[in-house]
This record gives C-alpha cells, sequence and structure tokens, in this order.
C-alpha cells in the first residue's frame, strides 16, 4: 500500500526548508505527500511536482489582549479546518514542523489517533512544539541537546537532524575553496528573507575601515532590506569595495559554493546548511528571537569550532573590522572552521527523518498510531487553551 504523510508547517524558511527537504525524501520513496500551511506559506514551488498544498487559518496567540483573542480564535477555526482536511486526506502520519500554522493540524491528528512526529529544528523547543510534544509519538531534533523539553517525552526523541535542500547537500562533494595569504576573501552577508537592517549598517563600515590594502583584498555579496541597498552601496562605491547587493537571492547553493566566509543571523536552516556545506561564519542571532534561540544556535556551531557568535550588543564596526584583518592574515583559521562545520553537518537528515515518519506510520513510534483511517480517541476534545498560556 502506498503511504500517505502530511506536513504541517509555517510560512517562515526556517519551517519550510526542512518540509520541503523532507517532501523530496519522502516522494523518492513512493510515499504520497501534502503540505497543509497558513496564507504566508508560498508551499514548495512548481519545481517539486506532486505535493498538494492546503491552506488553513492560523494566528499566533500573543500580544495585547485582544491580538491574543483573535489568535486564539483563528487557531481554533484552524483546527476546524484541519480536523476536516485529515478525514478527507486519511494520511498515515502527520509531521509538524513548528509555527503556529502548524499546531491545528498536529492536535487534529493527535484527537484522531492518528500517527504525529513534531520536528524541531532549533536548540529551544518552540512553543507550539513544547505545547505539541506530549501529544505526538515521536520528536524529531536536529541536535543532540534541545532545551525545553520534557522529562517525560525524552524517550520519543530521536536526533534526525535538521533536513537541507538536495542543493545544499551537494555542495559536500567540492572542497572548501579556503582562501589563501594576501588573496582575495569572499564574503557572503545573509540576513533572512527581508535581510537584517543591523548587518546592513555594520559590515560595510567595518569593511571601510580596514586598511586599504586589506579592503582591496575584499568582495561582498550582500542581503539587504530594499531601503538599505542605495545607502549600503554607496558606502562600498566610496572606498571601492567589490560587492553585488540584492534583496533576495534565490541561489543560495551557488553563493554559499562561492564564498568563503558567511556573515549571517543563526537561524536554524542557516546553521543546518552552512554546517552540511562546510562554511565557516560570523554569527549574530537575532536578539529578539523568542526564547533566545538563535543565539542557542549559535552556540551549538560556535562550540564545535564551525563558527563564531557576535551578540547584537557586542556586534560593531570596530569589532568586526578587528576579526577580518584577523582572518585576512591567518586564513588557515577559516580553514579549520570550515573543518569543524563540516563534521557537525548531517547531510542524510532528511533521509533519517523519512526513516522515523515510515517508521511511525506502522502505528505510532510507541505502538499508538492507528495508521490511515484512525478514528477519534474517546474522552475531551484537545483544548487549544495551552497555546496561548
Amino acid at each position: 500500500m502506498t503511504r500517505r504523510v502530511v506536513l504541517a508547517a509555517g510560512g517562515t524558511g526556517g519551517h519550510m526548508f526542512p518540509a520541503r527537504a523532507l517532501a523530496e525524501a519522502l516522494l523518492a520513496r513512493g510515499t504520497e505527500v501534502a503540505l497543509i500551511t497558513d496564507k504566508r506559506g508560498a508551499g514548495f514551488g512548481d519545481d517539486l511536482q506532486g505535493v498538494t498544498t492546503h491552506r488553513i487559518v492560523a494566528g499566533s496567540p500573543s500580544g495585547s489582549l485582544t491580538q491574543r483573542i483573535k489568535g486564539f480564535a483563528q487557531l481554533a477555526r484552524g483546527y476546524v479546518q484541519a480536523k476536516k482536511l485529515l478525514r478527507r486526506l486519511a494520511p498515515d502520519c502527520v509531521v509538524g514542523f513548528g509555527g503556529y500554522p502548524s499546531a491545528p493540524a498536529l492536535l487534529a491528528a493527535s484527537r484522531m489517533r492518528l500517527p504525529t512526529i513534531v520536528h524541531e529544528q532549533n536548540a529551544v523547543l518552540g512553543r507550539a512544539n513544547r505545547m505539541l510534544a506530549r501529544r505526538v509519538d515521536a520528536i524529531a531534533t536536529a541536535h543532540d541537546q534541545v532545551a525545553g523539553i520534557a522529562e517525560d517525552d525524552r524517550a520519543k526523541v530521536t536526533k534526525t537532524g535538521n533536513p537541507v535542500r538536495a542543493a545544499i547537500v551537494k555542495l559536500r562533494d567540492d572542497p572548501y575553496p579556503a582562501p589563501v595569504a594576501d588573496g582575495e576573501l569572499r564574503l557572503l552577508v545573509l540576513g533572512g528573507s527581508q535581510g537584517a537592517r543591523i548587518l546592513s549598517q555594520v559590515v560595510p563600515e567595518a569593511i571601510v575601515k580596514l586598511p586599504e590594502t586589506k579592503r582591496a583584498r575584499i568582495t561582498v555579496v550582500q542581503q539587504c532590506r530594499q531601503e538599505d541597498i542605495a545607502q549600503v552601496r554607496e558606502v562600498y562605491a566610496a572606498y571601492r569595495v567589490r560587492c553585488v547587493l540584492e534583496s533576495f537571492f534565490d541561489d543560495i547553493p551557488d553563493r554559499l559554493f562561492w564564498c568563503q566566509l558567511l556573515i549571517a543571523r543563526a537561524g536554524a536552516s542557516t546553521v543546518a546548511e552552512i554546517s552540511v556545506a562546510g562554511r565557516p561564519a560570523i554569527l549574530v542571532p537575532f536578539a529578539a528571537a523568542t526564547d533566545d534561540h538563535q543565539a542557542a544556535n549559535a552556540r551549538m556551531l560556535a562550540a564545535a569550532g564551525g563558527a563564531w557568535m557576535m551578540r547584537e550588543d557586542s556586534f560593531r564596526p570596530e569589532s568586526l573590522a578587528a576579526r577580518l584583518e584577523f582572518y585576512l592574515r591567518q586564513p588557515s583559521i577559516l580553514m579549520r572552521a570550515a573543518e569543524r562545520a563540516r563534521e557537525l553537518g548531517v547531510p542524510d537528515a532528511a533521509d533519517r527523518l523519512a526513516d522515523l515518519v515510515l517508521r511511525t506510520a506502522v502505528g505510532g513510534a510507541n505502538g499508538g498510531g492507528t495508521g490511515r483511517g484512525g478514528r477519534p480517541a474517546a474522552g475531551r476534545t484537545e483544548s487549544l487553551r495551552e497555546i496561548a498560556a
């Protein structure tokens, strides 16, 4: 019998990228795949055939009292929509990737006694996954240690790694393009899908503080917010810094192949991709990230020697310029960091997660699931109120 798996993921890249990678692995095994997301989720694109996309209502129950009430109402509506969808799709397993859009689908699947898994990409369990953890059959993690998992739920945990796109995995076939003494340093700066203002401010100022002979050795490819591009370009032009500036790059694998040093936020997908590709990085965690999870992500890679973490309050032009000058003098440092990052990468994470999904589909990781056509459990209806807690 052909297996059918439903993936539930929010609209951000941090959730959608690993969901897409799992979809690729499942499709390669002949498994039918469907995606449940919210209005922000663009699906997996036209280049991944065979995945049907369904959208439900979802909102975040945080902020003011009015916003919390609205978010809770949206989640409740999404729960009803997800339950109807799952009855029609009759999946063998439902896999959530975190974010509030995944919560209605996983709650509905749990209520229907369908085998369920949550995947946590970060080093800290997200709020939605924290609420879902005790209800699901299995918890897949990207790291050996993930904060926030209750002791009673640790028996459910399997480290799979964080799935990355196949194009990123292919980068492991090619050696790191190590910089050489007195040679060029190719710098890639990424700030997320919308860029990051702090990177647009600090990186150009740091580079122009370098001595002219060292500044001339740097080539920058930088993602900026659209409103920052003109100003950043003006700074680089005044000091004759070679640069390519865009608000969005749709060819990240090619950019990673080219770069010798990355400066970026510390989102889970970014950390997973640079680890698999084997690229050294300066990571600047987003200070307002929920539960400071980006700092936890950065700390994991930095502890392995594959990156350096710079908190926002210490990410200053002078300190960044000093680091860049040191790397220009000692390029072997970057080579060693690339090797450490590569050692931490999990290139087969998508296959590991697919293995767990198909095992769980056969009756639940702990024997509790019923597979396709499962019936609702007896007892009280699962409440969404805990999401708002």
